[in-house]
């Protein structure tokens, strides 16, 4: 039987690297300082997936000022956390060096932006996995939950996007693949619940040493 795909995108923060969760800590922190206070439930609705500018300009809107002064003072607070305790996510590598030696084309496609996307594979160990074969928003006009991120990795790969699946871990970047025609593997292990990542064309699972069978079109272990 021919494979569906040929080629697997990966997202970074939350599928490859553990940095959500430290993200979400700081995010709560933050924005209690700025005078607007969220849950970190909250902040998984609204952010995960997402941009830092689209996050700024949402921040910016809501408390009717500019915060880039603070949010640059509080930056040093993300860069000590994640040098200290920044981890990849259990059975990333494996599941990557799996799907790389039965011949699938990989790449990362990220909302974060590259300096922070190379800094955070190499500290977890990742990045000479993907070389150079890294997208980011920036290349692109619109982030997650539109198409391009995905589109645009899938053309400088060469592939078709009926021939792409992307492994995702938040709501909006699911809906980004679903968008672009792909079929999205969706990780429910992290701080998105696997519920809220359910829908059409879309593998929901909770461990990602799951994914290459999956990947190669088998059901999950039961």
């Amino acid at each position: 039987m021919s494979r569906p795909f040929d080629l697997v995108i990966f997202d970074c923060d939350g599928v490859l690297i553990d940095s959500e969760r430290l993200s979400i800590r700081l995010d709560a922190e933050l924005l209690a300082q700025l005078g607007w206070p969220l849950t970190e439930d909250e902040i998984v609705e609204r952010w995960v997936g997402r941009t830092e500018a689209a996050m700024k300009a949402e921040i910016e809107d809501h408390l009717g000022r500019d915060v880039g002064d603070e949010l640059a003072a509080f930056e040093v607070r993300y860069l000590e956390a994640f040098a200290e305790q920044l981890q990849p996510v259990e059975g990333a590598a494996e599941a990557v060096d799996a799907i790389q030696a039965a011949g699938y084309a990989t790449c990362i496609a990220s909302s974060g932006n590259l300096p922070k996307i190379r800094r955070n594979l190499a500290k977890t160990g990742l990045l000479d996995r993907f070389g150079d074969r890294l997208v980011t928003a920036e290349d692109v006009e619109h982030g997650k939950p539109a198409p391009d991120l995905f589109l645009h990795a899938a053309a400088v790969m060469g592939i078709a996007p009926q021939r792409t699946a992307v492994v995702e871990d938040s709501r909006h970047g699911v809906a980004a693949a679903r968008a672009a025609g792909m079929w999205a593997f969706a990780y429910g292990g992290g701080v998105t619940p696997p519920a809220a990542l359910e829908g059409p064309r879309t593998t929901v699972f909770t461990d990602m040493r799951q994914l290459p069978a999956l990947v190669e079109g088998g059901a999950p272990p039961a």
